[in-house]
């Protein structure tokens, strides 16, 4: 989980750098840069997870849709969980706080970045 622990770290410093007014971030590009990385850092833990269940880095997902369906083939014993947490973190990382700009406040990002951590942590 090295380098999806890396992306990560890569998005609490790159959130460092941002003036906190009035508990909400003041610039948003960053904070969105923030948000696609913690995004990536989720693809790369479950790259990393399919890699030792033996699959090779050309067959790794090349879509949400793909890494959804590695989830339900690979980690079925988890019971769908690791699936829906996928599809929370992608609605909240990747589209509202990525792609759309909606979230600034400091506090639900530090959260948000505390269950990426533990989706993340999940593949150890």
């Amino acid at each position: 989980m090295k380098e999806s622990l890396r992306y990560l770290q890569n998005a609490k410093e790159i959130l460092a750098r941002i003036q906190i007014e009035d508990d909400d971030y003041a610039d948003i590009k960053p904070v969105r840069e923030a948000f696609g990385t913690a995004y990536l850092a989720i693809l790369e833990a479950i790259n990393e997870a399919l890699l030792k269940k033996g699959l090779s880095r050309k067959y790794l997902p090349k879509s949400v849709d793909g890494y959804r369906s590695a989830l339900q083939k690979y980690y079925r014993a988890y019971n769908g969980k690791l699936a829906k947490k996928l599809e929370h973190l992608y609605d909240t990382l990747h589209i509202a706080g990525y792609y759309r700009g909606l979230i600034y406040n400091a506090n639900v990002i530090k959260e948000y970045l505390k269950v990426t951590k533990e989706f993340i942590d999940k593949f150890k």
